[in-house]
Parts: C-alpha cells; structure tokens; sequence
C-alpha cells in the first residue's frame, strides 16, 4: 500500500513528536522523541485506505460530503523553498514536484540539514483542510479523501459517520451549504487546537530549559531575522531567539538573498541550517522565549 501510494506521488513527510518525562509535580526534567514503529506505519496505511474508500464511495453516490482536501502548493512557496534548499546542495524539479519532493526527503535522511529541510517543505505546502467541494489530496496524490476512522476525538469524523448512516439507511439529507458552514468551522478550529499544541510544547520547553540556565548546547540555525538568530537545539528540538544585539564581535545586517547575518567588517556569516554553539541566558515562562547567546 505504501509503495503504491509514493509510487503515484504521495509525499512522506516524517514529523518528530516531541515528549516529556514530568516528575511527581508534572515539571518536566527530559524531553525525547516518539519513535515512529513499523506498527505505526501499518496502522496509517490502513486509515488512508479507510479514509479514501469511504470519500470514494459517496463521491460516486453523488451526496453531499464532508471531504478532506489539500490543494497544489503556490508557485512561489515552491520558488522560496528551491532557494533555501540550494544553499545545500539539492534542486526540485517543478514538472514532477511530489516525485522530487519525495526524493530530497530521502537524501537528507540523517544530514544534520534534514529537521530544518523537512520543516521548510511542509511550510511551503498549501494547509489542509474540510469541504464539500472535492479537489482530491496533493499531499496524499488521493482523488477522493476524507476523515472517518477517529470519530471519537474529531468532529468532522463523526459527521463523516452521521452523513453515512444517513445515506445507508436513506434518512434526510442535510443541505450542502449549512455542511460547508460546518467545514469551514472544522478548518478553523483545527488551526487553532494546532496553535494551541505548538503553544503547549513551547511552555514546557521554555520549562525544562528554565532549570538549565547557562547550560551549553549545541543547535541549528533554523531561522534569521534581522533582529537575530532562531537556533534550535539537536538534543530536545527546543529554539531559542541569539539577539543580533548580544554577538559582540561586529555589526550584523540580514542579507536576504543567503538567509543570513554578515558582519560588516568581518563578512563572518551566520547562515540558515548552520550548527552553532549556544548558552541559555534566560528563559521567560510567560512569554515562552527563550534567549540564547553564542558560545
């Protein structure tokens, strides 16, 4: 099932889960990644088919559905993605884009460049989302997606069962615009329980880091501003803000076209996906920002 699917385009992006080891007061005192088991694997393959089986079978019947659908990327995500990547080494070729998106995710496997690769190209894809207007699954390569196998614990699932019960047992049909309202509803409050997650992991980040204050670690540059450097650290994913202001060495400015700080006198760069040595200076709860300096 899995080799079909890439086979037709399907594209395998591989997102680190962050955890954390909480002591008897729920303080975290680790943090580690969830490895992703064969069992996994086996079980995802299992709920695409699902998934795409039950839109395929109401897109046939022709009945209003709520649909999962993920649109082409943007040329000019494409454009910037192809500029970062460059810096390293690799090119995508735009005529077949899943196909070579597919085959630069294989070559960084295990490159120190492949956490910051990785999340640039899922930045540079169009957001997924619910309607009753079937477009098919880019990401996927599916023509016919929706969301079934977790009524439980996401409503769009359960809407998704109510609609085929509804259609099995040929009960009323609820209309397509009050369905896209619905949809649309979904979609949003996706993005903001995703907010909310990203939002959650930061605070106990910006926690576990609290008790290490001026410990020394080792990160990746995954991000430069003209006010500085976002690095995060290889051990436990967690990123922190070097303020251009704190390397004392020279006067920086953001050169755009490299993604990179350069110093005025020195033409030292700090460039994106760099490794960099850094020190904790502080870590604000509050603000969940933690700020780092060079080591």
């Amino acid at each position: 099932l899995r080799k079909k699917r890439e086979d037709k385009g399907s594209i395998s992006f591989e997102s680190k889960e962050v955890k954390f080891v909480l002591d008897d007061k729920n303080n975290p005192i680790d943090v580690y990644f969830k490895k992703p088991l064969s069992t996994h694997k086996l079980i995802e393959e299992f709920m695409l088919l699902a998934n795409k089986t039950v839109g395929k079978h109401i897109s046939l019947l022709k009945k209003p559905f709520v649909y999962r659908i993920h649109d082409v990327p943007d040329k000019e995500s494409i454009n910037s993605l192809n500029r970062l990547i460059k810096k390293f080494g690799y090119k995508l070729d735009k005529k077949n884009l899943s196909k070579s998106i597919n085959n630069l995710l294989d070559k960084i496997k295990g490159k120190s460049e492949q956490t910051l690769i990785e999340t640039l190209a899922i930045r540079s894809m169009a957001k997924a989302q619910y309607s009753t207007n079937n477009i098919g699954h880019y990401g996927l390569s599916f023509n016919y997606y929706s969301h079934f196998t977790s009524p439980i614990r996401r409503y769009p699932d359960l809407m998704a069962h109510r609609l085929l019960s509804n259609y099995i047992l040929k009960e009323k049909v609820i209309d397509k615009d009050t369905l896209e309202l619905n949809c649309k509803h979904c979609s949003d409050m996706e993005i903001a329980a995703t907010k909310a997650e990203r939002e959650s992991i930061k605070y106990m980040q910006v926690k576990f880091l609290k008790q290490n204050i001026g410990g020394v670690y080792t990160g990746i540059i995954s991000g430069v501003k003209d006010w500085g450097l976002y690095v995060e650290l290889i051990e436990n994913s967690c990123e922190g803000l070097v303020k251009v202001s704190s390397i004392k060495d020279d006067h920086y400015y953001y050169d755009e076209k490299s993604f990179s700080l350069v110093g005025y006198r020195t033409k030292k760069s700090f460039q994106l996906g760099q490794k960099v040595k850094i020190k904790i200076k502080n870590a604000d709860l509050e603000k969940k920002q933690i700020d780092f300096i060079l080591v």
